[in-house]
């Protein structure tokens, strides 16, 4: 009788723990936009209170409380990063082979510079202060001194980069999907340094890192995994289920890793310590919000999405006109 009582008060207290470290995120609001296309990264700036989103052509840009503020036009779309020292937005724009540079104030078009073929991911790596593009059909890393405006490298990957992160140390990360590993490039001689095989997860898209414990969150959207790499040595530290992903975003904050599902969930997985992580929830958002932004001033997320119907001619789901829109998740 005594053993069933403890028993019965430890099981309480583990559904009582358990139930305290859900995130309390909801969708709190969405942001209609009504132009035509389809879309992929979005970047949250919450020192500035913008939204940056991906959407066909052009980005649109709004607040971090909806309002429309502007668009730049462009071609093929993929992502967005900023310089703010230099007042610059940078676009990878896919269908031009170019990174498009656009002013942070007027929005106009300044330049277009010829990288890679097909480039997607871009970021800023604060470490060398240049701007990368995983160009995924050259198969190559573009690497681009916003400063001069001048191509300075470009790294052969021989796979399919998706995401690339940095340690702000001198390293950057890059997910290879073609072969599930993580590419270790130098970020001052441009050089590949080594390669980890994803030990847990096939397909890498989404990517995010810790640079406080150098823990990589990768996002393996195939296998429905996310997968957690010591950055150090390529070793897999931890894995969580999640859905079928197209981005990883991390909050040092709140010690949060979240990958956008196209299924309709945002999987929460919390980082307790360098070695253990925890899968925490399944957040409802709605189908097809896959890829994800953060805002680090609210810890707020927004994902893109739209309203879909069966293609008859097969394949993708057809957008269905006028339902594009940003839904924005936070407590």
């Amino acid at each position: 009788m005594k053993k069933t009582i403890a028993l019965s008060l430890l099981f309480g207290a583990a559904i009582g723990a358990f139930a305290q470290q859900k995130t309390g995120f909801k969708v709190l609001a969405d942001y209609s936009i009504k132009s035509p296309g389809g879309w992929d990264y979005i970047l949250a700036d919450g020192a500035s209170k913008r939204v940056y989103t991906s959407h066909g052509n052009q980005i649109n840009i709004i607040s971090t409380t909806g309002d429309s503020i502007g668009f730049v036009p462009t071609q093929g779309v993929h992502g967005i990063a900023l310089v703010k020292a230099l007042g610059k937005g940078y676009i990878s724009a896919g269908r031009s082979n170019t990174i498009d540079i656009f002013d942070l104030k007027t929005f106009q078009v300044l330049a277009k510079i010829p990288v890679g073929q097909n480039p997607d991911a871009i970021f800023y790596d604060d470490f060398s202060k240049k701007i990368i593009t995983c160009n995924g059909r050259s198969k190559d890393a573009t690497v681009f001194d916003p400063f001069t405006e001048k191509v300075v490298a470009t790294v052969p990957l021989n796979d399919k980069p998706e995401t690339a992160v940095s340690d702000g140390k001198g390293k950057i990360f890059i997910n290879g999907e073609g072969t599930s590993t993580v590419i270790v490039i130098d970020a001052t001689t441009w050089k590949e340094i080594t390669r980890y095989k994803i030990d847990g997860g096939e397909s890498p898209s989404g990517l995010d890192i810790d640079r406080k414990t150098n823990r990589l969150f990768i996002g393996c959207g195939d296998t429905k995994t996310m997968v957690i790499m010591d950055a150090s040595n390529g070793k897999t530290v931890g894995t969580a289920p999640i859905g079928g992903t197209d981005g990883v975003v991390f909050d040092p904050g709140l010690k949060m890793a979240y990958a956008s599902n196209g299924e309709g969930t945002i999987s929460a997985v919390r980082e307790v310590s360098a070695d253990k992580f925890e899968f925490v929830e399944n957040i409802t958002t709605e189908p097809s919000a896959r890829t994800i932004g953060i805002d680090l001033v609210t810890h707020h997320l927004y994902l893109p999405a739209a309203k879909t119907e069966p293609n008859p001619a097969g394949g993708r789901p057809r957008q269905i006109p006028g339902s594009f829109h940003i839904i924005e998740v936070g407590k």
